[in-house]
């Protein structure tokens, strides 16, 4: 059954990849794999369970003395079932609850004209100081926040100021290896960040100070690299046009639009702030968040003289969000945590040990296949393979000084946070940021790989050789 499961997921991982020559919608394909999973290993589960999750089982039958008069196979069901299953959804739930809350939030501000405040002050029209202050901007906003949405304000603003479209090819390039790297250093600039922070992997102390140079290393070589081929100006677009025909937005005033701004980038930087200072779950604070802006919005609209129709309550806001991405990470959750429940990520993590050992060379192996699949189920594989270990497992283990690299902030989540962060942009197809940026200006995919693969690869070795001397000498 084992082998079944490896195969479904694969299976399933392939069609993923392969989502845009096939056209079947990746969410499908996670949740119907997700599934799947999960029905096989319950199947299978009373042979799986004494070799994956034996004391667990035991302190299960503990807690429920009257599933000891029942036969093992339906012992082995009540405790898939109502264990495992609850407690894979319960960690699931978390990731998803704050992305809704974020999303809501990033959405909030874009609709109420928030981000012009940013980019209607570039006014350069230099290739290269342009390209310096596009990519600036692009990795300290992707820190807050998602790279997905940066890369698409960007991308506005790139389409407001370029006209040649080969230009803009250039600087769409860049806007996704800054997006991926600015991403890489904020326990909320990226998906596979806020899994391991939501997951108590990393920690907001330590990750900042410890990846934030790596992680401009990454950005800056590339950027460097491709201004030495920038000569002269810009080339302006015929029809240069207002930054939006939306009614809302010449309603508004720039107060209010300003304070909106404010408001929600406040509310983004108060979720690390809430979860340190009061240890709750970071989806609590994000939730806190989103509860201010809702009322922010509704007393703001009170008093606005603004028609009701074109009024983007928080509650019509809801609707905008992207409900087929969190589908995408529901489904793929639940196929990863199905494998880890049966034994499979830790067969996997022990031949990784035994075949590599060296966590730098496991992380950069996975940042390397991020440029190729998603990162989310391969930052979840790991964390699945991984647990985060304690004295007590430091001292019982056969090596200890390896498996010191696994407690929270250890060398291994950092750099993993990092590799699979940033290896995404060395295809444009590996990341987020780069699907949406080549769907929106329509790059294509060998120019990249021509153009700025190699770039990307430079900046990854580059930033990863940073984050491996920091530990060496520091």
């Amino acid at each position: 059954m084992i082998t079944i499961m490896i195969v479904v997921f694969l299976v399933g991982y392939l069609l993923i990849a392969l989502e845009h020559p096939l056209k079947l919608n990746k969410s499908g394909t996670a949740l119907l794999t997700g599934t799947i999973l999960w029905v096989l290993y319950t199947y299978a589960a009373p042979d799986l369970i004494p070799k994956a999750t034996l004391a667990e089982f035991k302190n299960f039958l503990e807690s429920y003395p009257a599933l000891f008069t029942l036969p093992y196979e339906e012992q082995s069901i009540k405790y898939v079932v109502e264990h495992q299953v609850l407690e894979s959804i319960g960690d699931i739930a978390e990731t998803l609850i704050f992305l809704i809350g974020a999303m809501i939030i990033v959405e909030l501000i874009d609709a109420h004209g928030g981000f012009m405040f940013i980019t209607n002050r570039i006014t350069t029209k230099d290739k290269r100081r342009l390209l310096v202050m596009i990519s600036s901007i692009t990795f300290f906003m992707s820190a807050v926040l998602d790279n997905l949405t940066t890369s698409i304000v960007m991308v506005m603003l790139v389409n407001k100021l370029i006209g040649n479209y080969k230009e803009r090819w250039v600087f769409g390039s860049i806007i996704i290896i800054a997006a991926n790297s600015g991403g890489a250093w904020s326990p909320i600039g990226d998906i596979t960040t806020i899994m391991l922070w939501i997951r108590g992997n990393i920690s907001t102390s330590a990750t900042i100070p410890h990846l934030i140079l790596p992680s401009i290393v990454s950005a800056l070589v590339p950027v460097l690299i491709a201004c030495r081929f920038l000569h002269g100006n810009i080339s302006l677009p015929n029809n240069i046009t207002n930054a939006s025909d939306n009614i809302l937005l010449k309603e508004l005033k720039t107060k209010e639009k300003l304070s909106i701004l404010i408001l929600g980038v406040a509310c983004l930087l108060f979720v690390p702030v809430f979860k340190t200072v009061i240890h709750l779950p970071p989806f609590l604070g994000i939730l806190f968040g989103v509860g201010v802006l809702w009322i922010y919005t509704e007393i703001m609209y009170r008093r606005n003289s603004v028609s009701e129709d074109i009024k983007l309550r928080l509650s019509k806001i809801v609707h905008r969000i992207d409900g087929s991405t969190l589908l995408f990470f529901l489904g793929i959750l639940l196929a990863v945590d199905a494998l880890r429940c049966a034994g499979i990520l830790d067969i996997l993590s022990r031949l990784l040990d035994t075949s590599i050992g060296n966590v730098y060379a496991v992380d950069l192996i996975i940042g390397s296949l991020s440029a190729i699949v998603d990162n989310v189920p391969l930052v979840a594989g790991a964390i699945g393979m991984y647990p985060i270990a304690t004295e007590a497992v430091i001292a019982s283990a056969a090596d200890p000084a390896y498996m010191a690299n696994f407690v929270q902030d250890g060398v291994f989540w950092q750099f993993l946070a990092y590799c699979a962060g940033v290896g995404g942009s060395m295809l444009i197809i590996g990341s987020a940021a780069g699907v949406v940026v080549m769907g929106l200006e329509k790059i294509d995919f060998i120019w990249y790989l021509k153009h700025f693969s190699l770039l990307a690869l430079l900046g990854y070795l580059a930033g990863a050789g940073i984050y491996i001397l920091q530990n060496l000498f520091f």
